[in-house]
């Protein structure tokens, strides 16, 4: 039998059978689809939450003062910590783990320009900044160290403080008065979505260098004097992540006197853990919806089996013939195994075709913030294959065998139905 009777004979013995065969090529195509859109969903949201995260920070602490909980040093507990304006340089020069170690410093200051006023956020840190939390540049350019070194009275603005002060024009080289200080507009931020935020939106702040900062808006009192609010802090690599904030808390701990152990001393928002723990609940999700889809799958190819051995049946007076007339045993093999292979992979193309399809279709669509659309990955795809190439061999072998070990002398005998 050529191929194209072997296929021609698969297709009336399936037409035959219209209803059983539809409904096992659905448990295998639907085994596809459900692997494939399980996969590509939680990659999407995987996708997303990083996007979403990373307009807030990429791979950053911050560390913030607080009170010491134990004794240490001679000093008693409950004492509370403040960092200094300078505690950046000996703590960065003591973290080799540590690729940024940057001071911030935030006060609400009353400002104007030529057509508005308001009261916005003044914030002060090192060039790194608008690397380190994801301050996209629209016009002009974020300040430079020759800026910050010399104290230029220079503000880069958030997109809604532009909109705010000048509205719809253009704000680069305008001067805005901040408490009555004249500080020329050298950059205007990108609009972004922020999904968390220890002191407000950065879209409504304005930037200055660090050290025009902390010489034209410190802290007041009650807060002492030449003091910042915070330190932001980068590992050189994930790798150091773990090294990078114990160097960090050693160092403070030897600044202020308290016991690096003392979380509560220097407390940490590590937006790395929350990136990992994310990735954990990401990778658990996707193992769980893999697993339910290859029970699908093998499901359906269970299906096959049946199909094939019904099949196997009602042909006993062909297999009986064929044998009589000289087929081999591999011959009858092979018919119905190639059957039980056309069944499966048929199916699996169908599911992968309306899978793919069905990802590119809800891609057309607006995405809320945290979900970056469906997103198939060649890994996803060679899984399938590989598990459908399982399922055809595993659903072909036994039909396939007990049709070449028919007696065609009982196959003769044989009566549909009997």
């Amino acid at each position: 039998m050529n191929l194209r009777d072997l296929i021609a004979d698969t297709v009336r013995t399936l037409w035959a059978h219209k209803l059983r065969t539809f409904l096992t090529m659905f448990g295998i195509a639907w085994g596809i689809i459900s692997i494939t859109l399980m996969v590509a969903a939680t990659e999407g949201l995987r996708a997303g939450l990083k996007r979403n995260n990373e307009t807030f920070g990429k791979d950053v602490m911050i560390f913030f003062a607080g009170r010491t909980s134990t004794q240490a040093g001679g000093m008693r507990a409950g004492r509370l910590i403040r960092f200094s304006d300078i505690d950046y340089l000996p703590v960065g020069a003591q973290s080799p783990s540590c690729r940024y170690v940057m001071p911030e410093l935030g006060n609400t200051v009353p400002l104007r320009s030529r057509y508005n006023t308001g009261d916005l956020a003044v914030v002060g840190s090192l060039p790194p900044f608008a690397e380190v939390r994801s301050i996209g540049i629209a016009e002009g350019r974020f300040y430079s160290d020759d800026d910050n070194d010399n104290a230029q009275r220079v503000a880069f603005i958030g997109s809604d403080s532009k909109t705010q002060l000048f509205s719809g024009r253009s704000a680069i080289g305008e001067t805005i008065w901040l408490a009555n200080i004249p500080y020329s507009i050298i950059g205007v931020m990108k609009p972004k979505d922020q999904n968390s935020s220890y002191d407000g939106q950065d879209v409504r702040k304005i930037y200055i260098p660090y050290n025009a900062m902390i010489r034209d808006f410190p802290n007041l009192p009650p807060a002492p004097a030449h003091t910042a609010d915070r330190l932001l802090v980068v590992p050189k690599s994930l790798a150091e992540h773990q090294a990078c904030e114990r160097e960090v808390r050693a160092a403070l701990g030897l600044l202020h006197n308290f016991d690096p152990k003392d979380e509560e001393a220097a407390a940490v928002w590590d937006t790395i853990k929350g990136a990992q723990a994310n990735a954990l609940i990401m990778d658990g999700m996707e193992y769980f919806m893999g697993a339910v889809g290859i029970v699908t799958l093998f499901l359906g190819g269970l299906g096959v089996m049946n199909v094939m051995l019904v099949a196997v049946r009602e042909r006993t007076r062909e297999i009986g013939v064929r044998k009589a007339l000289g087929a081999t045993r591999r011959a009858i093999l092979g018919q119905f195994f190639t059957e039980s292979l056309i069944i499966v992979f048929l199916s699996g193309g169908i599911g992968m075709t309306i899978a793919y399809g069905f990802c590119g279709f809800v891609d057309l669509f607006p995405m809320p913030q945290v979900f970056a659309g469906m997103l198939p990955n060649w890994q996803s795809g060679v899984l399938s294959f590989v598990l459908l190439g399982v399922v055809a061999v595993l659903s072909a072998i036994y039909p396939a065998r007990r049709a070449a070990s028919i007696d065609p002398i009982e196959a003769l005998r044989f009566e549909s139905g009997g």
